[in-house]
C-alpha cells in the first residue's frame, strides 16, 4: 500500500490513529492506498490513548498526551486531526482528599450511542473518570476508587493502569472494566457498587493461582451484538465468558503461547476475535521470530494463524495491549503497530497484510474508523440532560 501525504478526508475513508512514544500520527485510507495526513502531532510526547467519536452528529478525536509542563492532558480535535485543543491545564484531576496524582491516561472510551456527551477515561493509578459534557470536564468515579480492594491493587509492568472500559450497549446499569493488576470488575447497578469478576482466571505469578482479585488482565473485548460474551487476554491465559463476566473459561486451543497483550474483536461477527501471541513474560517477542496474527471464527474453539504479508523470519516484534484495532468497513480493516515502529493493515478481515509505515517511534496505541462526513469541523452538541442515579457509574463527591 502506497503511503503519501494528504490533507482531506472524504466520506467513506478510513482514518487510522497511531499513538507512539514520541507523538501521534494520522493516516487516511481508501481501497488499497493509505496516506499520511499528519504527524507527529504533539511531537516528543508519549500518547498512550486515542479515540474516534462520531456520536451526536460530530466527528471528534481524542488524544491522551503527556505534556512536559501540564502532565497528562486530554486533547480534542473536531476537524479529524488538523488542529487540536491546547494543553492549558490538566482536565482530569484527582480530588485533593485522595492524595493521588494522575500519571497517564490509558484508555478513552466513548459512552453508549444514546448518550453522546458521555465519555470515560481509564488512568494510572487505576481509576475511572466520567465526563457528561463531551470531554470538557471529568469526575472521578468514587464508587470504584473507594473499593475496599484498592489498597491491594499493585502495578503491572506498565504501571497501575485501568486499560479496559466496556459499557453495556443497552443496559445502562452495567459496565465492565479491567486493570493491571487487579483484574476484572463490573457493576450491574449503575455504578453504586463494583464486584471483582475473575472466577476462572488464573494468576500464575501468585501463590494462590485463582484469587478473588489480583490477576494481571491485559485486555478484554466484546461485540455489541452479543453483550453477555467477553474475550480476555491475560498475563498467561486466553479466556471467554458467556455470562457477562461472572465466570471465565480457558480457550487457548492451538496457539503457540497464551501470553500476550493485544486483542481485537471483529466489527461485524461476534464469534471472530484476533490476538498477537508473545513468547512469554520473560521474553516478550513473537514466538519463533514469526509475526503471526491468530484469528478465531468459532468463539475460541480453534485459532488460525494469519501470516500472508507478515514477516516470518527474524521478526522479534512486540504488540502492546492497545496497538491492535479494527474499523467498521466490510470487509473489515484490521490494524496493529509494533514496538519497533511498524504499522500493518489488512483490508480483508486479516486474509493478507501490508506494511503502511516503518520507522515510527514505538507504537503504543492504534485506533481506526470509517469517516462519515469528511474533515468538516463539527458543531458542539449541547450537554445531555443528567441521567438518573441508577443509569451511570457513580462520580459523585469528586468535584
Amino acid at each position: 500500500m502506497a503511503v503519501t501525504r494528504a490533507s482531506d478526508f472524504r466520506p467513506g475513508d478510513q482514518i487510522v490513529l497511531v499513538g507512539t512514544m514520541k507523538g501521534a500520527f494520522v493516516f487516511r485510507g481508501r481501497g488499497a492506498g493509505y496516506r499520511l495526513v499528519g504527524g507527529p502531532r504533539f511531537p516528543g510526547q508519549p500518547v498512550y490513548a486515542l479515540a474516534y467519536d462520531d456520536r451526536g452528529g460530530r466527528e471528534r478525536l481524542f488524544a491522551g498526551t503527556e505534556h512536559p509542563h501540564f502532565g497528562s492532558v486530554l486533547r480534542t480535535s473536531d476537524d479529524l486531526g488538523r488542529t487540536w485543543s491546547e494543553a492549558s491545564e490538566p482536565n482530569l484531576k484527582f480530588p485533593a482528599d485522595t492524595d493521588l496524582a494522575l500519571k497517564q491516561i490509558w484508555q478513552i472510551a466513548p459512552g453508549r450511542a444514546d448518550e453522546p456527551d458521555v465519555l470515560y477515561c481509564g488512568v494510572n493509578p487505576s481509576s475511572l473518570f466520567e465526563s457528561r459534557d463531551g470531554g470538557s470536564s471529568f469526575l472521578l468515579v468514587r464508587s470504584l476508587h473507594d473499593h475496599p480492594h484498592r489498597p491491594k491493587w499493585t502495578p503491572g509492568g506498565g504501571g497501575m493502569c485501568l486499560h479496559t472500559i466496556l459499557p453495556h450497549p443497552s443496559d445502562k446499569r452495567t459496565m465492565l472494566v479491567a486493570m493491571s493488576t487487579g483484574g476484572v470488575y463490573r457493576t450491574t447497578d449503575g455504578g453504586m457498587s463494583w464486584q471483582a469478576s475473575n472466577t476462572g482466571i488464573r494468576a500464575e505469578f501468585l501463590p494462590d493461582k485463582h484469587p478473588e482479585f489480583g490477576q494481571c488482565v491485559h485486555k478484554v473485548v466484546h461485540h455489541p451484538a452479543r453483550p453477555q460474551r467477553y474475550f480476555l487476554q491475560n498475563h498467561w491465559g486466553l479466556y471467554k465468558s458467556d455470562d457477562g463476566g461472572a465466570s471465565w473459561k480457558d480457550i487457548a486451543n492451538g496457539v503457540p503461547s497464551d501470553f500476550g497483550f493485544a486483542m481485537a474483536s471483529h466489527p461485524h461477527d461476534p464469534d471472530t476475535v484476533y490476538i498477537v501471541p508473545l513468547q512469554s513474560d520473560e521474553f516478550r517477542c513473537t514466538p519463533e521470530a514469526r509475526l503471526r496474527v491468530y484469528r478465531t471464527r468459532d468463539a475460541g474453539a480453534s485459532w488460525k494463524p494469519l501470516t500472508k504479508g507478515l514477516p516470518q523470519k527474524d521478526a522479534w516484534e512486540t504488540v502492546l495491549r492497545d496497538a491492535f484495532t479494527t474499523d467498521a468497513a466490510d470487509p473489515a480493516g484490521i490494524y496493529f503497530g509494533t514496538r519497533s515502529g511498524k504499522l500493518f493493515a489488512s483490508g480483508n478481515d486479516g486474509g493478507s497484510w501490508d506494511c503502511l509505515a516503518e520507522g515510527l517511534p514505538p507504537v503504543t496505541c492504534v485506533r481506526a474508523a470509517v469517516v462519515r462526513g469528511g474533515a468538516r469541523p463539527a458543531a458542539r452538541t449541547r450537554p445531555s440532560a443528567p441521567r438518573s442515579r441508577a443509569s451511570r457509574p457513580r462520580a459523585r463527591g469528586s468535584r
